[in-house]
């Protein structure tokens, strides 16, 4: 048997994948993380299987619940908030099922900040402006980052910024970005994009951190940072009227 690693999307039933809902449909075992899943997308799962909320467990009771499953001859989907490449402890969960002789394969899903930017309808890399998008995070009661990637290197780019895991430090990182974006950057943050609660704040480096406050948010929230979400800037060369569009001979 087989344990599936699937992106759950940002946690509406509908932004999961076509192969999303059919792996969870078979399932027998369905491992989630009760924190940021919006209970509905558990409506893909069918009548009987076992369901385990991650939320309370640790590493190694999580993976004990895959090879368990496995050597019971289950099928198990293990899913992530987002998309399995980003923040989903993936690397470290199939290290351990590799040790244990358990097959494993992935299932992208919608990630959060992409979920987020298409709520506000904004393009992340707008020509002229920001080519580049920077996904990070930073480090409060969390595993330590890298020495080289601090927040000013990223911010030195003058990219836009995604920050996962940032919303309880608000304050002090957009002091930390001020000064290479100026106070009056665009910043847009979206906590539980797609679900029951969902909230956008749009507002600028030099006032969201009082709104983020008085909104009380405190997780599950993306923060996207950049002179992109403007939507002022240049055109794509690509679809430009000048452009030769004969066929290279």
């Amino acid at each position: 048997m087989t344990v599936h690693f699937v992106g759950a999307g940002p946690g509406a039933a509908d932004l999961i994948t076509l192969r999303a809902a059919t792996l969870l449909a078979g399932a027998d075992v369905v491992l989630y993380p009760g924190t940021y899943l919006d209970d509905a997308v558990l409506g893909h799962c069918r009548e009987g299987a076992r369901l385990v909320d991650t939320q309370g467990l640790d590493l190694e009771a999580i993976v004990g619940e895959l090879v368990a499953a496995h050597e019971a001859g289950e099928d198990a989907v293990r899913l992530t908030s987002g998309d399995p490449s980003l923040y989903s402890a993936v690397a470290e969960q199939t290290r351990r099922l590799d040790v244990a002789g358990v097959p494993w394969d992935v299932t992208p899903g919608v990630p959060a900040y992409a979920a987020a930017a298409a709520l506000v309808g904004r393009e992340l890399t707008v020509p002229l402006v920001s080519q580049s998008v920077v996904l990070t995070r930073t480090q409060a009661r969390s595993t330590a980052m890298p020495e080289t990637e601090s927040l000013a290197a990223f911010a030195a780019t003058r990219a836009t910024l995604v920050l996962h895991l940032a919303i309880t430090r608000i304050r002090e990182l957009m002091v930390e970005v001020e000064g290479e974006y100026g106070p009056d950057c665009p910043v847009v943050v979206v906590f539980r994009a797609s679900q029951p609660g969902e909230l956008v704040l749009t507002g600028t480096i030099g006032d969201i951190a009082a709104q983020v406050e008085a909104a009380g948010l405190r997780q599950a929230a993306v923060v996207l940072v950049g002179q992109a979400l403007a939507r002022d800037g240049g055109e794509s060369w690509l679809y430009a009227g000048t452009r030769d569009r004969r066929p290279v001979v």
